[in-house]
């Protein structure tokens, strides 16, 4: 008897590691954590309605830069192609995925021209509907707007720094979430 419940108490130990620590994100934990769960659709580049090219970009169409963003994982000090480069407010959103019911924190970015008004189109605190598709679970979803930022966005191109994997047409990084190729 005293064998099965030390194997049983070892078994609950061992069951109570094995929790999904990816949903439970602290500053040091940091976004590449908090969004290990996502995945990103490349939608062809597919630019929504509305959207202008910025006129005078920082990193030019065809240019490269490296990634200091870290959305996702093996993003960070990759060395980005640059595909398009637009003038809008981005936002950052708390949300429900679509997909899989996960609670996805702070997700960046979205930009206005992806969002539907619910209760207030732009405005922190507000209810939105996102009608972006750049991420798994995202289009449809309900989010709230937790920040946002006048900024140009740029749609990139890269190749992921922890498994090799081609990203195209990742949407979207800020101009400070870049930096010159060196």
């Amino acid at each position: 008897m005293k064998k099965i419940a030390v194997t049983g108490l070892c078994t609950l130990f061992l069951l109570a590691g094995c929790g999904d620590e990816g949903e439970e994100t602290t500053k040091d934990n940091n976004m590449e954590q908090e969004h290990a769960h996502m995945n990103h659709i490349d939608d062809g580049g597919e630019i929504p309605e509305g959207l202008e090219e910025a006129q005078n970009p920082k990193f030019e169409v065809g240019s490269k830069a490296v990634i200091e963003a870290d959305h996702m994982g093996g993003m960070k000090g990759a060395e980005a192609t640059i595909v398009g480069a637009f003038d809008t407010t981005v936002y950052a959103v708390t949300y429900t995925s679509t997909t899989d019911g996960k609670k996805v924190e702070n997700h960046k970015w979205v930009i206005h021209e992806e969002l539907e008004a619910t209760d207030g189109k732009g405005i922190v605190g507000s209810n939105v509907k996102l009608n972006a598709k750049h991420m798994e679970g995202m289009e449809g979803a309900e989010a709230i707007i937790e920040s946002s930022e006048d900024t140009t966005v740029y749609m990139i191109d890269y190749v992921s720094t922890t498994d090799g994997t081609e990203v195209k047409n990742h949407k979207w990084v800020t101009e400070d979430e870049l930096s010159e190729v060196k």
